[in-house]
């Protein structure tokens, strides 16, 4: 074997001094690699919660666009001007369009002045000085109205950018579009549509973007979000997330189909997250499917990650309703999962296949995997189950099958599924650990002693979920920098155990700051900036330094996974010839260490550390780096290393 010569190391801390004690031997057996590391070994686990899509991810600024909330003015309110007046009536045109039933028609009954709407956004827009933002309109002329006229307005209701004119209807729809130019920064901008000249005009799908989008596809992603997805270098992207795939009854469960094609043609559907919790409610969370199928696979590829669909199968949350399709009438939920191969990777003369060209995409996808269902346990969970595989194998049988473990990591549920599936030989477990800190730390040897010629493991959903202290305000411990140490320490076993656990991800990915459901979560925005957790820079260490293969980091000869408070795990990496190791100190003192890596000679590198002052530190929008990765000089088998307290420690070295 090829001698390697370069070292990564991260190094994470808590505190700054270090005392004088025995220093710990930590050997790294470069030359003997036990296991290989999965390329989609660390991925990323996207759900509409929290405003993850519409308001987070998926750039549109219009709330309620096409009126088809279950309030269809939800989001807007009537405007008036000049001495203008008129009134906008709801229409549903039912058979025809019953994915987007709902138009307004607008009445201006005074010749002068206007009359119009005003759009609020999500809690308000994010609108950038010097910044162009792209509106469209469905419109059809009834008669009278002339002119269209738009622009943007502060929080203190002063027009902060030009305005932009539409004429010219026709009595037939039509799609009619203008750009402007903020004139100011602004966190919750409202956005006005004003009608001029008497008559009747019907409008739809009314929508604001701007035009700076990730990759600069026009109605596209949120660049600063999307480019920390991009950041972590995932191997894979699951979507459309978790409780989302299966809907509080299975009317509301999510429908693939119904997410791809024209924009203006998806159904609208309500959020699940909506009213699940009542301490935050959120009346106003619906899907718009303008982030669906097609731009999720596309997510994926721009990131260079696999794409990993999970599909319903026939089952509701069974902690909302239960509902399940009776076995003999769930056919259309499999024909959905075959369907969806052939969208994703079918030639273009098939049905779905053409769909996936005509929407701009004519290249396959490449799909390789599939969830089938989300937490789904029992016996009714096998029975439907086996139907899906029995589909998917005998059509597809390249194609890898990810299936539930149930919603918690161990009891009744969960080992009835393991062996029930276990027994069905399936590809892929999904595990889902919400746990707190001291769990993570206990089960990082968790997969140790698992049976290596048995169905692999996908850490499916994970986070660390620490106790609230008496009196902590919410913000103050959203992602404390105690469960990010302790999903590190976790994350050692994960590495360690690569042949066993082949993906994992946190969950969950996305949260507004002020329309969560959920936390903690990796990473957290408002309307105009994102901030990264310390649990996201742990990820992006890990993901960004995952290696080939693994190789043993020892301490007496025994893997360290909780002894003397330290957990380790190491790979290399032969394409690049570097080694890197990954070093968790959960105690409240320092400890000094010796790395030796025989077959890696003294190498000179660069030191990777993540460091806080106190265990309920977190990143602020105010103050987003406060724990932030920091670098610096390292020498490998000829320096001892001081692991601060509560800290994860990776070196790396360049080539010599």
């Amino acid at each position: 074997m090829k001698r390697i010569t370069t070292i990564a190391f991260v190094f994470v801390a808590l505190t700054h001094a270090v005392l004088a004690q025995d220093v710990k031997q930590i050997s790294i057996l470069v030359d003997k690699p036990t296991v290989k590391v999965s390329p989609n070994m660390w991925g990323i686990f996207f759900e509409d919660i929290n405003f993850s899509a519409d308001g987070g991810l998926y750039a549109e600024l219009v709330k309620n666009r096409s009126f088809e909330f279950l309030k269809p003015l939800m989001g807007w309110k009537e405007i008036k001007g000049e001495g203008g007046s008129g009134n906008i009536l709801i229409i549903n045109r039912g058979k025809g369009n019953e994915n987007n039933p709902r138009f307004g028609r607008i009445t201006v009954k005074s010749a002068s002045g206007y009359y119009g709407l005003e759009n609020e956004g999500f809690r308000g827009m994010g609108i950038e000085k010097g910044k162009t933002y792209n509106f469209s309109i469905l419109a059809r002329k009834g008669n009278g109205v002339t002119k269209i006229k738009i622009h943007l307005l502060g929080a203190d209701g002063k027009v902060i950018s030009n305005d932009a004119t539409l004429q010219g209807f026709t009595d037939k729809w039509g799609k009619y579009s203008a750009s402007i130019t903020a004139t100011a920064t602004e966190a919750k901008a409202h956005f006005a549509v004003m009608f001029e000249g008497a008559g009747i005009l019907d409008v739809d799908m009314i929508s604001l973007f701007p035009k700076d989008t990730w990759k600069g596809r026009a109605n596209g992603l949120r660049p600063d979000l999307a480019q920390l997805l991009a950041d972590l270098k995932p191997g894979f992207v699951r979507f459309p997330g978790g409780c989302i795939v299966e809907g509080r009854d299975l009317a509301n469960r999510y429908q693939w189909k119904k997410t791809v094609g024209n924009v203006e043609d998806r159904e609208l559907i309500i959020n699940r997250w909506n009213t699940e919790f009542p301490q935050r409610s959120a009346p106003d969370y619906f899907q718009s499917y303008g982030l669906g199928f097609f731009e999720y696979f596309q997510l994926a590829e721009d990131i260079g990650a696999e794409p990993l669909p999970i599909l319903n199968c026939g089952m509701a949350c069974q902690y909302n309703t239960g509902e399940v399709a009776p076995l003999d009438q769930i056919s259309p939920f499999i024909q959905d999962a075959l369907d969806l191969v052939e969208f994703a990777n079918g030639q273009v003369t098939t049905k779905w296949g053409k769909l996936r060209a005509a929407m701009g995409h004519p290249k396959p996808f490449n799909l390789k995997m599939m969830g089938v269902g989300n937490e789904q346990w029992d016996v009714q969970y096998l029975d439907r189950y086996k139907l899906f595989a029995k589909a998917l194998n005998t059509k597809y049988p390249d194609l890898k099958l990810v299936t539930s473990s149930g919603p918690s990591p161990s009891g009744d549920k969960f080992d009835y599924l393991q062996k029930e599936l276990r027994e069905q030989k399936v590809n892929f477990l999904d595990e889902h650990y919400y746990q707190s800190p001291d769990w993570f730390m206990q089960n990082a040897s968790r997969y140790d002693n698992y049976d290596r010629k048995s169905s692999k493991i996908f850490a499916g959903e994970y986070a660390a979920h620490i106790k609230e202290p008496k009196g902590a305000k919410e913000s103050e411990t959203m992602n404390a920098w105690v469960s990010a140490l302790a999903e590190a320490a976790f994350m050692t076993g994960l590495e360690r155990n690569a042949d066993v656990v082949q993906m994992a991800s946190y969950a969950p990915l996305l949260a507004h700051v002020e329309a969560w459901q959920w936390r903690p979560d990796l990473i957290w925005f408002d309307n105009l900036h994102s901030v990264a957790t310390p649990n996201y820079y742990v990820q992006k260490l890990f993901a960004n330094n995952k290696g080939t293969d693994v190789v043993p980091a020892l301490m007496d000869g025994k893997i360290l996974a909780g002894k003397d408070s330290l957990y380790a795990s190491a790979v290399i990496d032969k394409s690049t010839h570097q080694l890197v190791v990954k070093v968790v100190n959960t105690s409240s003192l320092p400890i000094t260490i010796q790395l030796n890596s025989a077959g890696a000679g003294t190498s000179k590198g660069t030191l990777t550390e993540l460091t806080a002052s106190n265990n309920l530190d977190i990143n602020t929008l105010a103050d987003p780096k406060k724990i932030y990765p920091t670098e610096s000089p390292v020498t490998i088998n000829a320096s001892k290393l001081s692991l601060k307290p509560r800290s994860v420690k990776v070196p790396y070295t360049e080539k010599k």
